[in-house]
């Protein structure tokens, strides 16, 4: 259980495939178009041991591309609790902003800069590291975000699993085979979990050049990521009941706010929301 509540905090999801270009490097693999790069990620696939029962096996985070990164920054001001939707890439036009590399640094940048309290599920042994290693391939600047202090207490360490600066929330729910997938302790919780699709889909989805719904995808669980550390921070008494209602309430003013800005999608997110809070009502 993490012990404090960062000023800056980060709820953050990231969406990443198997990245082409790796085959090509690594294996010959090569070609133009979507058939082309179809056919390198299931020669990475092949390589990570694909089977009939199981045709796209987890990858090493490094052989991957990460095509989205979206999450919520909570900032506490003069006692006021603010909370922002941010999404990157923000264009997803953009030929620029939706490259790997541009992506990163924007990330990179901010994090860098703010030095927020970083939360996810499975962020230890995924978000983090595909973070560090495609910024290395990247060639990139860590931007602070690698600095470690000479002593915990010193500063901000993303990288100590014993510190609060990234909180993963998969370890604290359960351990090995007890820890659930996001999906089913969200959905169980009263939150919604996967909404129209899930991460087993983002590959086909950017193969037909339709980045737009991975980036929906992404925003969906990166609030309900954010939902999920409210409640688990309820739980660890570090939001009180009063507080606890009210992080939910401006988590509900945030979407309509980016629903009034055209973010249609996440009307059914809201909908799903009240479709499952009347369901644990019954508890």
């Amino acid at each position: 259980m993490f012990k404090t509540i960062a000023p800056c905090l980060f709820s953050f999801d990231i969406e990443w495939v198997p990245d082409p270009l790796s085959a090509e490097i690594l294996h010959g693999v090569s070609g133009e178009g979507p058939a082309a790069a179809g056919e390198s990620m299931k020669r990475l696939w092949k390589e990570a041991g694909a089977t009939e029962e199981q045709p796209q096996p987890y990858l090493k985070t490094v052989l991957c591309r990460i095509v989205s990164i979206s999450g919520i920054f909570r900032e506490i001001s003069r006692g006021e609790v603010s909370l922002k939707l941010v999404t990157l890439p923000v264009d997803v036009k953009d030929e620029e902003k939706v490259k790997e590399k541009s992506i990163l640094q924007t990330l990179l940048k901010a994090v860098g800069s703010r030095k927020p309290q970083l939360v996810g599920y499975n962020s230890h042994n995924a978000d983090v590291p595909i973070i560090v290693q495609r910024s290395i391939v990247n060639g990139l600047f860590g931007e602070g975000m690698g600095e470690r202090p000479d002593k915990p207490w010193e500063g901000v360490d993303y990288f100590s699993q014993s510190g609060d600066f990234n909180v993963d929330l998969a370890p604290i729910l359960g351990r090995y085979a007890q820890t659930p997938k996001l999906n089913e302790i969200a959905c169980l919780c009263g939150i919604p979990g996967k909404v129209d699709t899930d991460g087993g889909s983002v590959s086909g989805l950017w193969l037909r050049g339709d980045l737009q719904s991975i980036v929906d995808y992404n925003e969906f669980d990166a609030v309900t990521t954010h939902l999920l550390w409210a409640r688990v921070a309820h739980f660890g008494g570090l939001l009180g009941d009063e507080a606890y209602e009210q992080e939910q309430l401006l988590v509900r003013a945030l979407i309509d706010s980016e629903i009034s800005k055209g973010k249609v999608h996440f009307e059914r997110y809201l909908k799903e929301w009240d479709r499952l809070q009347a369901l644990i009502s019954t508890r």
